[in-house]
């Protein structure tokens, strides 16, 4: 796993780079929208406070890590923050996770940036990554298997700070060639293995 820290990405329709504080506006339509927040892991933020809080205390300070994958997804024609894609647990799980503002959904952009990372990812020379869903985000299900992500196991988590019930789906994609299941979840959650269509 080579030491990098958010190299910008380009693909056909975006460019995947740090966030700043000019994003902040771009930002809160994003955080801040109930429906696209509703199975993200926090509440919705809906002040440009929160969003400046969030930006200094959790993004900015992944940028100060040798290892970092924590990306504003925005579009070559207007520049404009449209989601994000990161990586979580580096070195645990390697979990990537997406969003992208409801004006975008539907139209491969949620791959397209997801796919990018991941090349990136191959290339750093990273073993594996993990994806996890909840079972009722069927949408974040599929652009998993897209990206050739396979199903490993199902947990039921306790999700803080929404403290709710959840049961999640987690997905593995072996980067290296190597076949493994990253177990982390299961020897912290109550797990079961579903019958999962492939497709």
């Amino acid at each position: 796993m080579l030491l990098e820290n958010t190299p910008t990405l380009e693909t056909k329709r975006l460019i995947l780079r740090k966030f700043s504080l000019s994003d902040i506006s771009d930002m809160l339509m994003l955080y801040g929208d109930e429906e696209v927040n509703t199975f993200l892991p926090w509440l919705p933020m809906k002040t440009e406070k929160e969003i400046s809080d969030y930006l200094n205390h959790v993004i900015f300070p992944c940028y100060e890590r040798s290892i970092a994958y924590n990306y504003a997804v925005t579009t070559k024609t207007s520049g404009r923050v449209i989601g994000y894609v990161h990586i979580n647990d580096i070195g645990g799980a390697n979990d990537i996770g997406y969003a992208l503002c409801r004006e975008f959904w539907h139209q491969g952009i949620a791959f397209e940036a997801c796919s990018a990372v991941i090349d990136r990812l191959r290339a750093a020379d990273w073993q594996f990554i993990t994806a996890t869903h909840d079972i009722n985000n069927l949408s974040s299900g599929a652009v998993m298997r897209k990206l050739g992500m396979t199903y490993r196991y199902s947990y039921k988590e306790q999700w803080q700070p929404k403290n709710i019930m959840v049961t999640f789906r987690m997905y593995q994609l072996d980067l290296d060639g190597t076949e493994r299941t990253f177990n982390g979840y299961k020897s912290k959650y109550p797990h079961f293995v579903e019958k999962i269509v492939q497709a």
